[in-house]
């Protein structure tokens, strides 16, 4: 079916009372497992790759955006669940203008470094520039606390939510990604939110509210800060945990045949073997974000 738009999925999810999942995939096997649990669950869903990742000037090797934007778009369109498609959390403006043009019909400029006004700024200058190529913005005000480091500054800052009034007024963001005690990169354990601020913000804004680090937060709170107004959660750490465990697996049995390992399709295949793994992780999830039987 046609790539949906994000907003359109999101009133939905905000009329309906659920949110919309965002399962990050960094492969060929991770995306057909997060398509492949959607299309199960008959769930509506966000895909799309991590635009920080992607944009790294670290990366031993340079990555073609043109390539990403036509798999996930691909994969999009071929799925038989609505599918959104985003180009996450990018501190590269070039990169996100890029992203505009290279199918995605999602992206999020986000730069915790910068100070408010210039964020502010940069913000505007591509919801400008994405509007008028029919491309949603997500934004993000305030910052999540890291589990590991070199993910966040210090413990974080959470949403304000009379900036957070501002800020939408004045970039006029698609999307608000809030920081209301979500971790990211949560490797165990999961967490409560603070939902008075949730609540307190869901009154300054109208615009539909996203958590990112959804793998930390407890299933609970989850369902009562959807019930408050939040349509979108995203999910990346647990997939890849999930993804890494089943590959290790994978190749701890003894087979000498390289071909059976990659690329056969066969039970001994690493690649079989982490694709099903995000599928079960995905599907995991869904209940608590109420998106199954919604496409």
């Amino acid at each position: 079916m046609p790539l949906e738009s994000v907003p359109a999925m999101l009133q939905k999810a905000r009329d309906g009372g659920y949110a919309v999942g965002y399962f990050e995939s960094w492969n060929l096997e991770s995306l057909y497992g997060v398509v492949e649990a959607a299309e199960q669950a008959r769930a509506p869903v966000i895909i799309g790759f991590n635009g920080a990742f992607l944009s790294r000037p670290e990366r031993k090797a340079p990555e073609r955006l043109s390539w990403y934007g036509a798999l996930g778009r691909a994969a999009a369109i071929d799925a038989r669940v609505p599918c959104g498609f985003i180009f996450n959390e990018c501190a590269e403006d070039e990169w996100t203008r890029e992203a505009v043009t290279a199918g995605f019909n999602l992206v999020m400029p986000a730069d915790p470094e910068a100070s408010h006004e210039a964020y502010l700024e940069r913000v505007r200058d591509v919801v400008d520039y994405a509007h008028s190529r029919d491309v949603a913005v997500e934004a993000e005000l305030g910052e999540l606390p890291a589990g590991v480091p070199g993910f966040a500054h210090g413990d974080g800052e959470r949403t304000d939510p009379e900036r957070a009034r501002g800020f939408v007024r004045a970039t006029g963001v698609d999307l608000l990604a809030v920081s209301v005690g979500n971790v990211h990169v949560s490797l165990s354990g999961r967490t409560a939110l603070d939902l008075d601020r949730l609540k307190a913000i869901r009154r300054a804004v109208d615009v539909p509210l996203v958590l990112h680090g959804g793998s930390g937060i407890a299933d609970e709170p989850l369902r009562q800060a959807i019930a408050i107004g939040v349509a979108k959660v995203n999910y990346g750490t647990i997939l890849k945990q999930r993804y890494l465990a089943a590959v290790r697996r994978a190749l701890a049995k003894d087979e000498p045949n390289p071909h059976a390992l990659l690329g056969m399709g066969g039970p001994e295949d690493v690649m079989v073997a982490g694709r099903g793994a995000v599928r079960e992780a995905v599907l995991e999830r869904l209940p608590a974000l109420g998106s199954a039987g919604r496409a």
